[in-house]
């Protein structure tokens, strides 16, 4: 074909292979490829394609769309935007979104099985149901209604009685702080010394109960004149100093799934496609006259999995086995197997993920309802933005 007769390409929009190479991650049966994103903004300038970052396409371009939200977890599309974006997010919510949880423990008896920093560590990891927001960080400061929640916990087992499960229940809030006295009062009449300095009670300033987020957690199991007597100081931190601060169970996401039929599956095969991807990403279609056809009707579901894709190698080691036996029959081994390496796997399925679409899954650990938790990513994303332009400048 001579070059004056090869189809001309329209100036500002790229060939199908490289706008697919620029907008899909292609997952084939043994690695993914174009994993690698094109950043530099003059990749396609030779086309009329204009590949920068602006606020205006990113304003244009981002979208947010809610699928599932409960209480506990909420799944949400984010549309438009870098995996590291998506990262950043995730990242933000794992590490750096404040909560309370307990950080000092004051063990005034424990005769349990469990160890005293054994035990501590397991009242630390405990969801409280308080408002991080409400509270500030204690650094040097003494501890006070503003940046510690004291809690009690005061159980035993009489003798001759049945062993007894501690739940997280059984830990009392202490509005008016801690009741552990340091020293006696110097004078008659004055309060005696705790271990916080509370200048007035939380519940004047909480709309309700700073407990625990959930009362069934076990805690530990006492034996009969086995006891438990601490009191429990949470502070606010987060989750990059120790996971118990860490506000979600989870954070993750992942490219939106596209699933494509290269060719039309029918009958047998169809029914073969069906049978092999267990989350059920195909469907039959009846197209009458006994005839049917396999189609894509949740490719959402897809775990990649590429069990779709292996149907076709699949039938290919049938194919090899059917032509070595009719070989070692007729005495034509070494022909037989000439003929094997000749069969061509045509792919009849192709996995995709979109690059610039996430599935995101937020659980919170209980603290916070998970779209408060977003929005606060989104806050502290914003603070860093701010605070990098503003060094910069």
């Amino acid at each position: 074909m001579d070059i004056d007769d090869a189809p001309t390409q329209p100036r500002n929009k790229l060939p199908d292979h490289l706008e697919l190479q620029r907008t899909r991650v292609v997952c084939k049966a043994d690695a993914p490829t174009h994993t690698e994103g094109f950043q530099y903004s003059g990749a396609f300038a030779a086309m009329g394609v204009d590949n920068s970052v602006s606020v205006e396409k990113f304003c244009n371009n981002f979208k947010i769309k809610i699928n599932r939200l409960t209480e506990d977890d909420m799944e949400f599309d984010m549309i438009g935007v870098d995996a590291s974006i998506a990262n950043a997010f995730r990242r933000i919510l794992i590490a750096e979104v404040p909560t309370m949880a307990i950080e000092k423990v004051l063990m005034v008896d424990n005769t349990s099985v469990i160890a005293d920093e054994v035990l501590s560590h397991r009242l630390g990891l405990i969801p409280l149901d308080a408002d991080p927001r409400l509270f500030d960080y204690i650094s040097n400061d003494t501890p006070n209604e503003r940046n510690t929640i004291v809690y009690k916990l005061h159980v035993s087992c009489a003798k001759g009685s049945q062993r007894l499960t501690v739940k997280s229940g059984q830990l009392d809030w202490l509005p008016e702080g801690s009741q552990l006295t340091i020293a006696s009062p110097a004078q008659p009449g004055e309060k005696p010394k705790t271990y916080t300095s509370f200048g007035q009670s939380q519940q004047k300033t909480s709309e309700r109960p700073l407990g625990v987020k959930y009362e069934d957690i076990t805690i530990a199991r006492l034996g009969p004149g086995q006891a438990i007597e601490l009191e429990a100081h949470a502070v606010k931190g987060v989750g990059k100093v120790h996971a118990k601060w860490s506000p979600v169970a989870t954070a993750w996401y992942r490219m939106l799934p596209e699933v494509v039929l290269l060719k039309e599956i029918t009958d047998g095969d169809a029914e073969q496609l069906v049978k092999k991807c267990p989350v059920n990403v195909f469907d039959i279609e009846e197209l009458g006259n006994g005839k049917k056809r396999a189609v894509v009707a949740k490719p959402r579901a897809c775990t990649l999995c590429r069990e779709c894709v292996k149907v076709a190698a699949d039938k290919v080691k049938v194919t090899k086995a059917k032509v070595d036996d009719k070989d070692k029959a007729d005495g034509k081994v070494d022909e037989g197997k000439a003929k094997v390496d000749d069969v061509e796997v045509e792919p009849q399925i192709e996995l995709r993920r979109v690059r610039d679409h996430f599935i995101f899954t937020i659980e919170s650990a209980g603290a916070l309802p998970p779209e408060v938790l977003f929005t606060e990513a989104v806050k502290i994303l914003e603070e860093k933005c701010e605070r990098v332009i503003s060094e910069l400048s």
